[in-house]
């Protein structure tokens, strides 16, 4: 599947969320797009590795836009406070990937705003399944996969540092958000 030059800097709208814009990455965004990741994998005690496994995070243009994936940011008065991308992995499924919000933004739905709006983006491009895969010690992303109809179908050891166990989540993106995902 072909970039979608909408999804280019500038090129799209911003959502609004009540607290801060969601808006397609920008290279004015990288510096911030680390710090939120980082604080978030520090939160954790697990090991962050921008020249190692997490590189992607070094060319979100050549790695998801490229790629005819997205990358997305949540801003808050010019500050990076969030962040979530997708990949397809082919023409029926996407991967979102990279769902983080800083600590402080937690619990006002942002988190779920941020994944609305790349299921939004994956079904506009006829994807019909989006899968996902999250760090089991990530119980936050995972309640708010679940709130939004994911279920969870697996479990995997990561190739990183921490050979982090990750679990796998799946939505049938025909069925409205919080409905059950289809057994697909």
């Amino acid at each position: 599947m072909p970039p979608d030059r909408s999804d280019r800097p500038g090129g799209a709208v911003a959502a609004s969320v009540t607290s801060g814009s969601i808006v397609p990455y920008a290279p004015r965004h990288a510096t911030g797009v680390l710090h939120v990741i980082g604080t978030v994998f520090r939160e954790y005690g697990a090991t962050f590795e921008p020249e190692g496994f997490d590189d992607d995070l070094l060319d979100i243009e050549g790695r998801y836009l490229a790629r005819g994936g997205c990358f997305y940011i949540l801003e808050d008065d010019g500050e990076v406070v969030g962040t979530v991308a997708a990949l397809p992995h082919d023409e029926r499924v996407c991967e979102v990937k990279r769902l983080y919000l800083l600590p402080d933004r937690r619990g006002r739905g942002l988190g779920r705003a941020l994944l609305e709006h790349v299921l939004a983006w994956a079904r506009a491009r006829g994807f019909v399944t989006a899968i996902a895969w999250s760090d089991a010690r990530f119980v936050t992303a995972h309640a708010v996969y679940e709130r939004l109809g994911f279920r969870r179908f697996g479990e995997r050891v990561a190739d990183d540092a921490d050979r982090s166990v990750e679990y796998g989540f799946v939505l049938a993106l025909d069925a409205a958000p919080g409905e059950p995902a289809a057994g697909r």
